[in-house]
């Protein structure tokens, strides 16, 4: 028996609306198809998962899935998908001797320059940077369990990528901007 409380009359407008904030919580069948697709994603960070083909795992339209992964999960699938990504090479980094360019490989990047792109923005760091700080504080840490570590090293992705680029960047001159088309 589903123990949630009932939608006030608000949450059902707002749904009928479907504006941001509209959708409902999922109810137990579709988390349950959603935490599939989550499954595979985490089984295979660095096959291509995009949204039409997770979609399919969960067995709801794209727009539904994306819409209810968002709701379930507190990110967007892509974002999700990116977070595990971000984890699996971070792991690689600081646990093999393996290159850069077959770490961005192993972790489903297609482009080194891609994925150095991105793992700075997401960590702050370049790759070859946080393996050298990695393996520096690894020794310090001996004593902390994994699951701890693993925890405190998770990348953070509550805000897009593009967000922090954009965050990051230096403030253009106004003339320099792109002018707005309406």
């Amino acid at each position: 028996m589903d123990k949630r409380p009932a939608p006030d009359a608000a949450e059902v407008r707002a749904a009928s609306r479907g504006g941001r904030g509209a959708s409902m919580r999922p109810g137990p069948l579709l988390l349950r198809r959603l935490l599939r697709a989550r499954d595979r994603i985490d089984a295979a960070p660095h096959e291509d998962w995009t949204v039409p083909r997770l979609a399919r795992v969960s067995g709801v339209s794209e727009a539904h899935f994306a819409r209810s992964f968002r709701d379930a999960f507190g990110v967007p699938p892509h974002r999700y998908h990116l977070t595990r990504r971000i984890e699996r090479a971070m792991a690689l980094l600081r646990e093999t001797d393996l290159s850069i360019t077959e770490i961005a490989f192993q972790s489903g990047w297609n482009s080194l320059g891609t994925f150095g792109r991105t793992f700075r923005d997401v960590t702050a760091e370049s790759p070859r940077a946080f393996r050298v700080r990695a393996r520096a504080e690894a020794r310090r840490l001996d004593a902390v369990p994994a699951c701890v570590l693993s925890a405190a090293h998770r990348p953070d992705l509550r805000i897009a990528v593009s967000e922090k680029r954009r965050a990051r960047a230096p403030a253009r001159p106004a003339a320099s901007r792109p002018k707005e088309v309406r």
